[in-house]
């Protein structure tokens, strides 16, 4: 009972959906809520995939949210596209072909990176090497 008032950080984890590949589930879509927060402000909201097979939170799947969230990544219907062509039919054949076509993936992170105002992908590989 007292638990909640000593915590310095309380989250909500909930699974909104299972992401499936033919008839087998190979993730969650999840969603947190932030109840508590003592070091940051609290009752913020993310949602992102879990994936079991892979190196667990999606990361061109988060490519594709935040494209869509800013406006780089236009979805009509099912279809996701990037200037006009098309990316994937559903939202896991466009992660598919992020995973197969890296340079696009790269792409698309750089121009999300500079609208949120973080350093390039090329930045920070350069600060890396010297």
């Amino acid at each position: 009972r007292a638990l909640k008032f000593y915590s310095s950080v309380r989250l909500d984890i909930r699974r909104t959906q299972s992401i499936k590949s033919g008839g087998d589930v190979v993730g969650n879509r999840t969603k947190i809520k932030v109840k508590k927060n003592k070091v940051a402000p609290p009752f913020r909201e993310t949602e992102f995939d879990i994936m079991f097979m892979e190196n667990g939170i999606s990361k061109v799947g988060e490519i594709i949210d935040l494209g869509e969230a800013i406006g780089l990544i236009e979805k009509r219907g099912a279809f996701y596209r990037y200037n006009e062509e098309l990316v994937g039919q559903g939202r896991e054949n466009a992660k598919q072909t992020l995973m197969e076509n890296t340079d696009l993936a790269f792409e698309l992170e750089d121009q999300i990176r500079t609208h949120y105002g973080l350093p390039s992908m090329a930045e920070m590989n350069a600060d890396i090497v010297e």
